[in-house]
């Protein structure tokens, strides 16, 4: 692994959201400041919506990780499509309710006594219920009665919402959630980072993990990752990733450029086309040369090989390179299984 070879004690562009790595972006700045604001306020709803891999996860556990567990306890919610009822056996459940064959009118003086048992201990409790966006009309309700519950003039619970841009757009739009957008305090959409945070977000994650300045990166380098991802973090680190591995094995102490078109190239030519979400995809072929002799690869080209080699497959007829070909599908096989199976890491607070 590159991890080896520079010296790194873990890998920097993990895709498991982990504390360590929170890199304080000017989107992410004030998302942490709305946070801030609406955990003062003690009640009603937060909401936090962003593009896939835009780092919501990221901020949840950057939000875990500071918070003082003493005066707040937090529970976390992955949501699914379910409908209210079961929303309800959700949310008890991660308070250490048992919910197994209890009515839903006793389900609800459990969680009520629950939140004011937390609450005469001197803690508030906070439900953060993750992609907000499968949720159902039904389930949102529910969650806006919870909100409801309070002792001393005080609210027992706050709830902070996650989604992607589409709940964003059905919370401002729809006429059945005109209740809960009156209960929400603090929103905020995260943007993707800008290009002139790139270099500091990659060597932000590379300094966590015991980078002393190998491998380097030439300043084009960052500007061509930026193109390929569009500042979107999660695509960010899975194109470092996959360069990081590619430098290592062609043994680079210098990134530039030309590295980051080559593997967002074979990138490209490795993902399914997909609708929902834009893949990396490399600059547009260049014509091909009438005669052969001409389609000479620059000397950068004729070092690290071919790794679009896929793309053009039916063009090459060389036993060597359909070799080549058959190894580099493996070696994707084999980072794309470590990357993907590996347990959670152990969340642990770093400055940002």
């Amino acid at each position: 692994m590159y991890t080896e070879f520079y010296g790194l004690t873990d890998r920097p562009f993990q895709l498991t959201p982990d504390a360590r790595f929170y890199f304080g972006s000017r989107t992410h700045k004030k998302a942490m400041a709305y946070l801030g604001y609406g955990l003062a306020q003690g009640e009603g709803f937060i909401v936090i919506t962003g593009d896939v891999g835009a780092g919501k996860s990221t901020l949840v556990a950057h939000l875990m990780a500071t918070i003082d567990r003493a005066r707040l306890n937090a529970v976390s919610i992955v949501s699914t499509q379910v409908e209210g009822d079961d929303m309800l056996r959700l949310a008890a459940q991660k308070m250490g309710i048992a919910t197994d064959n209890v009515a839903k009118a006793r389900l609800l003086d459990l969680v009520e006594e629950r939140l004011t048992e937390e609450a005469n201990r001197g803690k508030r409790t906070l439900l953060i219920v993750d992609e907000a966006q499968n949720l159902p009309h039904s389930a949102l309700e529910e969650l806006r009665m919870l909100s409801n519950y309070q002792s001393g003039g005080r609210a027992l619970l706050q709830i902070f919402l996650l989604g992607q841009p589409e709940f964003r757009d059905e919370l401002a739009n729809s006429p059945r959630l005109e209740q809960l957008r009156q209960r929400v305090i603090a929103t905020h959409h995260l943007d993707p980072m800008g290009a002139e945070e790139i270099e500091f977000y990659i060597l932000h994650r590379l300094q966590v993990v015991g980078w002393q300045g190998r491998p380097q990166f030439d300043a084009d380098a960052f500007g061509a990752i930026y193109r390929h991802t569009g500042g979107i973090p999660r695509r960010v680190n899975q194109l470092a990733s996959r360069l990081l591995l590619f430098a290592a094995m062609e043994r680079l102490d210098l990134i530039g450029a030309e590295a980051v078109e080559a593997v967002a190239a074979d990138m490209a030519s490795d993902s399914p086309v997909r609708t929902e979400e834009p893949v990396l995809r490399a600059p547009p072929e260049p014509t091909a040369p009438a005669e052969p002799v001409q389609a000479a690869p620059r000397p950068f080209q004729e070092r690290v090989g071919d790794l679009a080699l896929e793309r053009r497959v039916a063009s090459l007829e060389a036993r060597l390179e359909e070799q080549e070909r058959a190894i580099r599908r493996v070696l994707t096989l084999l980072v794309d299984w470590v990357e993907n199976d590996e347990s959670p890491p152990s969340y642990r607070h770093h400055a940002a």
